[in-house]
């Protein structure tokens, strides 16, 4: 008897239980209700809708300021270099002259001191002081009175004999040199064996004649020129170029010399 209440003791107990369990709800836990939607159950990863607003296309992205864009250097376009038509034709120059299928018109012909060049058919022409395209343009212009109807003339500079630049400053061997064909301002200044030690490369001028008397100045530099970053600019006849003078390049060298004399001065004694 005791055996068999003892018995109905338990089997009541056991289900008293068992209702309790399932009649509690689980508590919530990231948008999950109850034992059917738990993702251990259902057999599903896990994914927090932190995460799940994260990875989502439409959310915005996220960024360290490590990760940020550096922004491209903006790199100048480099200018062409000037015609050769701007160089001014001079006395003594040596000028090539041809005429489009007119063989007999095509000759070479030299500047007299006048600054004037003599043409068969068409006779004294005025040289000097004027670009190439102005002597061609008056050539043309001659023989069309005279003989040819469309006439195409083209004028090379063969030998530039009149014209001269001088460079000075902070070069080795500063003068007055000739130019000789199309010479640019790198050019001009390794005629004068380059640039000296305390030259300021950024500082270069060149002053030229204006029409009506006066001079122009234009400055550059030399590393923009040397790197590309802009053209070499052509030089002109009667220009002058002066390279500027460093000012922290000649500190330093006074400071030098001064302690060299201080050593040698302490070495003598």
């Amino acid at each position: 008897m005791k055996a068999g209440m003892r018995v109905c003791v338990c089997l009541l107990a056991t289900g008293l239980f068992a209702l309790g369990v399932c009649t509690t709800t689980q508590p919530k836990s990231d948008g999950y209700a109850g034992t059917d939607a738990s993702p251990e159950k259902s057999g599903e990863t896990f994914v927090s809708p932190l995460a799940k607003a994260v990875s989502s296309p439409s959310a915005p992205a996220v960024s360290s300021p490590s990760a940020r864009a550096v922004p491209t250097p903006v790199i100048p376009p480099v200018e062409p270099a000037s015609n050769s038509d701007d160089y001014i034709i001079g006395p003594h120059d040596l000028l090539e002259i041809s005429v489009f299928q007119v063989e007999e018109l095509s000759r070479k012909v030299r500047v007299n001191s006048r600054g004037m060049l003599t043409l068969p058919l068409i006779g004294v022409v005025h040289a000097a002081g004027r670009t190439a395209a102005d002597v061609e343009t008056d050539i043309a212009e001659k023989l069309l009175e005279c003989c040819l109807q469309d006439p195409q003339v083209s004028i090379f500079i063969q030998e530039f004999v009149s014209q001269r630049v001088t460079v000075e400053g902070e070069v080795d061997k500063p003068g007055v040199y000739p130019l000789t064909g199309r010479t640019t301002l790198l050019q001009a200044i390794a005629m004068a064996s380059g640039a000296a030690q305390l030259a300021d490369l950024a500082d270069v001028r060149v002053f030229r004649d204006q029409n009506d008397g006066t001079k122009a100045q234009l400055t550059f530099d030399l590393r923009d020129i040397r790197e590309g970053k802009i053209a070499d600019p052509l030089i002109r006849g009667n220009d002058i170029v002066v390279v500027g003078r460093s000012g922290s390049l000649s500190l330093i060298k006074g400071v030098t010399d001064t302690l060299r004399g201080f050593i040698g001065f302490g070495t003598v004694r």
